[in-house]
């Protein structure tokens, strides 16, 4: 579906994109009309993401469709992250080894301890603390995307719309409907702020004295 449907939206939008990149540099903006940063692909890879140095019409996510048809990037996944982000980071699964004795003394009833070391059920690898590696490896198996849950849904500020757990909810949870009904609401919020934003004008104009009724007077 990304190459597919990446492509597609690719030609479709070429127009506008070129139109957009012939207005920066109309402008010649600091830095040029293309910004770069590195960020975290699939596996770890890190690679350098190109866009347009604009927000108008959502041209700086539109010009990231090339990565897509490239393969840096998938249409929905998790918010693409910076290699200085600690959340880019793969968690090693195994703990550094511990010279100090501490094996416990002998239990004489012959029970095992259940929070003890040998315990297969213990994950957390330190007595109460969660191990955080289980729920970070997977953003090592899923490639960053161009839009998704996180960014459709954080901007509600709702604590449980928190941008981490909403990718990893994604990546327990993902599949083509999902895909879909999340590209679906990544176009309607624009073209709702859109239509919005061409209602205010009018909105504008209004004032008490539109509502007032025929020998309305400030005395009343």
């Amino acid at each position: 579906m990304d190459l597919t449907l990446g492509s597609a939206l690719l030609v479709l939008s070429a127009p506008a994109l070129a139109a957009g990149a012939l207005a920066l540099a109309a402008r010649r903006p600091p830095g040029g009309i293309i910004e770069r940063s590195p960020r975290v692909g699939q596996g770890g890879r890190v690679f350098v993401l190109r866009s347009l140095r604009t927000r108008r019409l959502r041209l700086d996510v539109l010009s990231r469709l090339p990565h897509v048809v490239r393969g840096d990037l998938s249409l929905v996944g998790p918010e693409p992250l910076s290699p200085d982000d600690p959340r880019s980071r793969p968690t090693s699964t195994t703990n550094p080894v511990d010279h100090t004795d501490t094996t416990a003394p002998a239990d004489p009833t012959g029970a095992t301890d259940p929070g003890g070391p040998g315990d297969p059920d213990d994950t957390s690898g330190t007595s109460g603390t969660p191990s955080t590696s289980g729920a970070r490896h997977w953003r090592q198996e899923l490639k960053p995307g161009l839009t998704g849950l996180a960014q459709v849904r954080s901007r509600s500020g709702m604590p449980w719309d928190e941008p981490d757990l909403l990718d990893q909810h994604y990546a327990e949870h993902r599949g083509v409907r999902l895909d879909l009904a999340i590209l679906a609401r990544s176009v309607r919020i624009p073209l709702f702020r859109g239509l919005l934003g061409a209602t205010r004008p009018e909105e504008a104009h209004l004032s008490d004295t539109d509502h007032r009724r025929c020998g309305y007077s400030a005395a009343e």
